[in-house]
């Protein structure tokens, strides 16, 4: 099994689902490009982002994985399965449709722009200065993951933010139309507006063994939200 992140996050954010479904599969997390501990570029797409992940699955000689990917991560999954139909043996996609979405990080971009690193001698000053941008406690925990010791009283960010930011058009553009035949899972919380009632029938016609799970007590983050329930969802499809 290969859990794919989603934007702003890290494999870290998948420490503990990861431990539970080791039990059961053997797991790998990957950073992503500009994220966590992999390399930054200047490029980002998700045609580089393919590649990037299928020379790690030749790397490691990975067979038929079973791909989870969440937000970003999931559509990354879905274009991979485009480009190598086949290679993966199921696929789980979490709270990310196949549709465009409009532009809606700005609070959190104008956060990060607002911290000024060189003038910080802690991380909850950091903290202060995303509370007025960002009114989620656990949407400013998960971006302050981010931050990280480069050096004694230096700090600095795991995430690529200028590059993220100027590629954000290709971050949230539509899926090309494409059918694939993989069995796919789509996990969604129903307090999040990423997959809405009417995206349903969409998604069928470009997964058409797709499975829909809805999550009633999660947003965005439903595997953080509701862990439980999303470990539940993920192990019976994947130990069918």
């Amino acid at each position: 099994m290969v859990i794919l992140h989603g934007l702003f996050g890290s494999s870290d954010n998948w420490q503990t689902h990861a431990k539970k479904l080791a039990e059961y599969f053997q797991v790998t997390l990957v950073d992503l490009r500009n994220h966590g501990h992999s390399p930054w570029s200047d490029a980002f797409t998700y045609k580089l982002m393919v590649q990037d992940l299928h020379d790690l699955f030749q790397e490691l000689r990975l067979e038929k994985p079973i791909v989870v990917g969440h937000s970003m991560g999931g559509k990354l999954a879905m274009h991979y399965e485009h480009a190598f139909p086949g290679f993966i043996e199921k696929l789980i996609v979490v709270d990310m449709g196949v549709k465009a979405y409009p532009p809606h990080h700005a609070h959190i971009l104008a956060a990060i722009h607002a911290i000024d690193l060189s003038k910080l001698s802690a991380r909850s000053e950091a903290e202060a200065i995303l509370k007025t941008f960002v009114d989620s406690d656990g949407v400013r925990q998960f971006l302050l993951k981010n931050l990280y010791w480069e050096d004694k009283g230096k700090l600095a960010w795991r995430v690529n933010f200028p590059v993220l930011e100027a590629s954000m058009p290709e971050i949230l553009s539509a899926l090309p139309e494409q059918e694939s035949f993989t069995t796919t899972l789509f996990i969604r919380g129903l307090l999040s507006n990423y997959i809405l009632d009417e995206d349903i029938s969409i998604l069928e016609s470009y997964f058409p063994d797709l499975q829909l799970v809805s999550i009633s007590n999660a947003g965005h983050w439903v595997h953080a939200e509701a862990p439980d329930a999303f470990i539940d969802a993920v192990l019976s499809f994947s130990l069918r």
